[in-house]
C-alpha cells in the first residue's frame, strides 16, 4: 500500500470512528449491560482512531522513525522483545514500585492517624510534609542511590518519599471530614476514640484515602522510572529508556512507555474497582 493510500485509509478510519462515537454517545440505554458495553466501546473506538491517524501521518508523510515511529513498528518491537520487556517490568514494577508503594502508603496512613491524635504532631509534621512533597525527583533520586545502592532498593526509597506525603495529607483531610453531629452522636453512645475512629471516621475518610492510592499508583511508577536514570543494574524501564535513546532505538523506548502506561492504567483501574466496592455508600457511586 502506497504512502498516500495509507494516509487516506487512516483519515477514513478516523472519520468513521468519530461518527460512530457521536452516535453511541447520544444513546440512552436502560439495560445496564448494554450501557456498560457502549461505555467501553467509545474509548476503544477513540483509541483505534488515534492509532490509525498516527499510523497514517507517520507513514503517509514519511516521518523519520527517530522522531516518531508508527504504531505498527512499535508493536513489532513489543512482540519481538517480550523477554527484555518482562525483565524490565519485573525490576521496576514488581520490585521497586510495589515495595515502595506499600511501604509509603502504609507509613503515610499510620502517621496520619498519629497526627490526627496529636495536635503537636499535626502542627509540626504537616508543614514539613508539604515542603518535602514539593522536592523534585531529580534531587531525591541521586541521594537515594548513594544511600541504598544501585539496585531496586534505592528506587523503592524514592517511591516511598513520593507516596508517603500524598497519603498523609489526604488521610488527615479525610479523618477531619466527619461533621460535629456525627461525632456528638458517637459520644452519646459512650464511644471512645478508637471506636469512633474505626466505625465513623475511617469509613468517612475512605474516599480521601482511595484518592491518595490512585494518585500514588501513577506517581510511584514515574518516580521509579526517573530514579533509574541515576544509576541501576543493566535492567529496568528507566535504564532501558535511557540506553535506547542514546542508541536512537526510539521504537524500543515507545515499547517501554507502552508497558509503563499499561501497568499504570491497570493499577489505577484495580484501585478504582476496589474503591467502588468499599465506598458504595458515597454519592459518586450511587446509581
Amino acid at each position: 500500500m502506497s504512502n498516500p493510500t495509507i494516509f487516506i485509509v487512516a483519515i477514513a478510519i478516523w472519520l468513521g470512528s468519530w461518527y460512530a462515537n457521536t452516535r453511541l454517545s447520544r444513546l440512552s440505554l436502560r439495560n445496564p449491560a448494554a450501557a456498560t458495553a457502549v461505555n467501553l466501546a467509545i474509548p476503544f473506538l477513540f483509541g483505534v482512531a488515534i492509532l490509525a491517524l498516527w499510523e497514517g501521518i507517520t507513514r503517509g508523510f514519511d516521518v523519520p522513525t527517530v522522531l516518531l515511529p508508527p504504531p505498527s513498528m512499535i508493536w513489532e518491537r513489543i512482540t519481538g522483545s517480550t523477554a527484555i520487556l518482562w525483565a524490565d517490568f519485573q525490576q521496576t514494577y514488581l520490585k521497586a514500585v510495589l515495595a515502595g508503594y506499600v511501604i509509603g502508603c502504609g507509613a503515610g496512613f499510620v502517621v496520619a492517624v498519629l497526627v490526627d491524635r496529636s495536635p503537636f504532631l499535626k502542627a509540626g509534621v504537616m508543614p514539613v510534609g508539604n515542603l518535602v512533597s514539593a522536592l523534585p525527583i531529580i534531587g531525591i533520586a541521586p541521594i537515594m542511590v548513594m544511600w541504598f545502592g544501585f539496585d531496586w532498593q534505592s528506587k523503592a526509597a524514592v517511591v516511598v518519599v513520593m507516596t508517603f506525603f500524598p497519603m498523609l495529607v489526604n488521610t488527615v483531610a479525610g479523618l477531619a471530614a466527619t461533621g460535629h453531629m456525627e461525632r456528638d452522636l458517637m459520644r452519646t453512645y459512650a464511644s471512645n476514640y478508637w471506636q469512633t475512629l474505626i466505625k465513623l471516621r475511617l469509613p468517612a475518610a475512605m474516599p480521601f484515602i482511595f484518592n491518595a492510592l490512585k494518585i500514588n499508583s501513577t506517581l510511584a511508577l514515574i518516580g521509579a522510572i526517573v530514579a533509574e536514570f541515576f544509576g541501576t543494574p543493566i535492567v529496568g524501564m528507566g535504564f532501558r529508556i535511557s540506553a535506547e535513546v542514546g542508541r536512537l532505538n526510539v521504537d524500543m523506548v515507545w515499547a517501554e512507555i507502552f508497558v509503563a502506561a499499561l501497568a499504570g492504567s491497570l493499577s489505577y483501574g484495580l484501585i478504582a474497582l476496589l474503591e467502588r466496592s468499599v465506598t458504595f455508600w458515597h454519592p459518586s457511586n450511587r446509581r
